[in-house]
């Protein structure tokens, strides 16, 4: 019976248990797509990666990522633990700062870099963004999902980065935490445009360590909030750029999620006119292996 070796590695934290866990399959080599999808399911996470080598000139590996319901061309806090996965167990090693991955979506830069505490940091530069503001009746749709005010004079956008969200600005930290979204019918409307879910932010009040509030759902992939997602805030960085507000919390400042699951994410973004960088922290919290039947 063949195994292969898996970590499960909590990202956007240095504290287990208080990110969001990806299982990462450290060799998903001869593994069909009907199993990688077998093993997500099982895994039963937001997601899971699988580690192939890579083809692309100039790559270090290739990954494939798995939600419980399906395929992800590219998706982010599963781009830095299986980064932060490869690095510890050796398998690559960052050159002068910075590693490719290649995926789906196609090649992803990350640059590693070890802060004054000692706590590493791994980010990603966000694939090539595209903004699309949603239309009255969609927008309309929207504020009946999440059943709260949205920020006013800003139109919701679906951003696309490979995975596709769906960004509402809210008017407060609060408002965002207060939030209870219809979640059946926002799966209905997600699947209509193909949409990988909504993600929503607002700004928290001054002298706190982040300056925004995020959530993200994503019930049509079988998640119904994801406690701290990568894609979902470099595309909400790409909607504050989009949208002329790019200096609303600065160019660089911390962004916070998962608070009504229990979690404490934080995510570092920064924002210029050429790339959007996402960074954050990862700690193994499971290192072994499964059986393949």
């Amino acid at each position: 019976m063949k195994t292969v070796p898996i970590k499960t590695v909590d990202v956007f934290t240095s504290t287990p248990f208080k990110g969001n866990p990806v299982a990462v399959v450290l060799d998903g080599t001869g593994l069909s797509t009907a199993q990688m999808q077998q093993i997500a399911s099982w895994t039963n996470l937001s997601e899971t990666a699988f580690v192939l080598p890579a083809t692309a000139l100039g790559a270090d590996y290739n990954v494939r990522i798995f939600t419980p319901g399906g395929e992800m061309p590219f998706a982010g806090h599963p781009t830095i633990g299986t980064a932060h996965a490869l690095l510890e167990a050796g398998t690559i090693a960052a050159r002068d700062g910075a590693l490719l991955q290649q995926c789906p979506a196609g090649l992803v830069r990350l640059t590693v870099e070890t802060a004054t505490d000692g706590a590493r940091w791994i980010s990603f530069d966000l694939p090539k963004p595209s903004c699309t503001a949603l239309d009255a009746a969609q927008a309309d749709e929207l504020h009946a999902i999440l059943k709260t005010p949205l920020a006013q004079g800003i139109a919701p956008h679906l951003v696309d980065v490979g995975a596709r969200w769906v960004i509402a600005q809210l008017p407060s930290a609060t408002a965002v935490l207060d939030c209870v979204p219809d979640l059946a019918r926002m799966k209905v409307q997600d699947i209509k445009g193909r949409h990988t879910g909504v993600v929503i932010f607002g700004p928290h009040a001054a002298r706190t360590e982040a300056q925004i509030e995020v959530r993200a759902f994503a019930p049509a992939h079988g998640v119904s909030e994801d406690p701290v997602c990568g894609s979902g805030n470099g595309s909400l960085a790409a909607y504050l750029r989009h949208t002329g507000q790019a200096d609303l919390s600065g160019r660089e400042f911390l962004a916070s999620q998962g608070v009504r699951v229990g979690r404490s994410g934080k995510i570092r973004l920064s924002i210029s006119d050429d790339v959007i960088r996402v960074g954050g922290n990862a700690i193994t919290c499971i290192d072994g292996s499964i059986r393949l039947p």
